[in-house]
């Protein structure tokens, strides 16, 4: 079933709202306009999204700043005309995840900067915050990372601790390949990374690699003629210190969870 993001916004507004704004509900009855306005320089993402919550309540948008725009401090991003008590409504709802999902894509900007290859993708994992991983995804998008997997039920992804339960990272690989065209398998060294490069894995994640010691199992790969037949994704401690390092090592993935996991959300602000 595809993911209906309008029914997501509702609930995320009926949460916010409860049985009614008893404070709005105190206002007079009249229309007005307002504006959302950044206070720092960002990548600007959730612009439809934040648009749709204010239009479930009957208001009015007009869109100054799409999804993907820079914009620099005290630029307007939306304005919104209605009723005032149903602006304010979805004020702190529209904020919430306009400003989140525009702090995952400057972030993800930033470093996506940092990677001087530009062959190597920078990918988002699922340390995402439960009910916001079609956003937080999204928001990895428009700042120029990838999504990977959504969902579990998307490609096999062989870990530590499915081989801790199974005893055998062979076995589960065998399972893998009789089932699909596609799996990955995290290793912690350089022979597992062999070994699941030989049993045709599409992609290596090497888990808490050095850059160093991805180079130096990159050269083994390509000694044993393995490199071109799989696809290296380097994990784990990875953060804008240290990218640059990791994407000159050669790898075609950098995953980082921080970019959904540790957001700081972009300053913004409705204005009436």
């Amino acid at each position: 079933m595809s993911f209906n993001s309008k029914k997501q916004l509702k609930e995320f507004l009926s949460e916010d709202i409860g049985k009614g704004d008893i404070t709005s509900a105190l206002l007079p009855k009249r229309k007005i306009s307002a504006k959302i306005i950044s206070r720092e320089e960002a990548v600007i993402a959730g612009v439809r999204h934040a648009s749709e919550i204010f239009k479930l309540k009957g208001c009015s948008v007009k869109i100054v700043k799409k999804d993907g725009s820079r914009i620099k401090p005290n630029q307007t991003i939306m304005t919104i005309f209605g009723n005032a008590g149903n602006i304010l409504m979805c004020e702190r709802t529209a904020l919430n995840l306009l400003t989140r999902m525009s702090g995952i894509a400057t972030q993800t900007d930033q470093l996506v900067k940092k990677i001087s290859n530009k062959k190597t993708r920078l990918y988002a994992t699922r340390k995402t915050a439960p009910g916001l991983r079609y956003f937080d995804k999204e928001a990895v998008e428009i700042g120029g990372g990838k999504k990977h997997r959504l969902k579990l039920d998307e490609m096999v992804m062989i870990k530590d601790n499915h081989i801790a339960v199974s005893d055998s990272l062979l076995f589960l690989i065998k399972a893998a390949k009789r089932k699909y065209k596609k799996f990955e398998v995290e290793v912690e060294n350089t022979l597992d990374a062999v070994l699941a490069a030989k049993q045709g894995a599409a992609i290596i994640m090497l888990d808490n690699f050095s850059p160093e010691q991805i180079k130096k199992t990159i050269q083994v790969l390509r000694d044993q003629k393995l490199r071109d037949k799989v696809l290296l994704e380097a994990s784990g401690g990875i953060n804008s210190k240290n990218i640059a390092k990791y994407g000159s090592t050669g790898v075609d993935i950098i995953s980082v969870g921080s970019i959904t996991n540790s957001v700081k959300g972009i300053d913004m602000s409705l204005e009436i």
